[in-house]
């Protein structure tokens, strides 16, 4: 029914939780695909360790450091199921993920979903705060902001066909969900299903970095003109300081 992609970097203090996760969901029809990019600590050992276990889990490993992007694509065109789901390998998925995201799109129809999620810092304590997004998101309303997280996103392959990402260091998520927008929209499911870690020193977490991605995605993958790339780019950078999708975690 579902095939989950997990691509793996220098993973080992987090794969145990984000395998196990995968393996305590109450829906049980999936597959995990794990491509480890060229670890250099035991990542890789460990996810063998597992699909040893459980004829589920498929784990392959790049012949070298390839990226999130490729690595990413190599586990989609592997997959076979009608949906598939992104899991990161630092990340992990609350026990009934599956079992509520793919209950709705199977009941409403749906074909490209994502949820909130709950943030934690690297030790996995929760810093008390969750994301929020418009009940439906459109091209228009993605192209201004990235609302989607990675390891809440689940589509539907078999009407959608298989979406791959395009080769960059950082945003390549956000180009594939563009992409997904064009067919349909994302529809926002308002249960916080994902704990998602902030790490350190992660390429994620340098603003500044992050804005030669939001111009390459405007300017080479959009296509955009220059005024119009600035102007969204202006937008966006607004948005990002507001910070809108990131609340305080309900204690109920």
């Amino acid at each position: 029914m579902v095939s989950i992609i997990t691509p793996l970097y220098n993973s080992e203090k987090f794969v145990k939780d984000t395998i196990d996760c995968v393996l305590s969901q109450t829906f049980d029809k999936w597959e995990l695909i794990i491509i480890d990019d060229y670890s250099s600590d035991n990542t890789y050992q460990i996810a063998k360790n597992y699909a040893e276990t459980d004829e589920r889990i498929r784990v392959y490993q790049n012949t070298g450091n390839k990226g999130a992007a490729i690595t990413r694509n190599r586990a989609v065109e592997l997959a076979e199921e009608k949906y598939i789901a992104y899991l990161d390998g630092d990340d992990f998925w609350l026990p009934q993920k599956l079992e509520i995201q793919i209950g709705l799109m199977e009941s409403k129809d749906l074909q490209f979903t994502h949820s909130s999620y709950m943030l934690i810092d690297e030790d996995g304590k929760s810093l008390k705060k969750k994301s929020i997004a418009p009940g439906r998101v459109t091209y228009k309303d993605l192209i201004k902001f990235n609302w989607i997280g990675t390891s809440t996103v689940i589509y539907n392959a078999e009407i959608l066909g298989k979406q791959y990402m395009p080769d960059i260091r950082n945003r390549q998520d956000w180009a594939c969900w563009l992409r997904l927008a064009k067919l349909t929209d994302a529809h926002f499911i308002d249960m916080p299903l994902v704990k998602y870690r902030i790490r350190e020193n992660s390429i994620s977490s340098d603003k500044v970095k992050l804005i030669k991605y939001h111009w390459k995605i405007y300017r080479e993958i959009e296509e955009f003109s220059w005024l119009k790339s600035i102007i969204y780019l202006s937008q966006n950078l607004l948005t990002h300081i507001r910070s809108p999708k990131i609340v305080e975690l309900d204690n109920n």
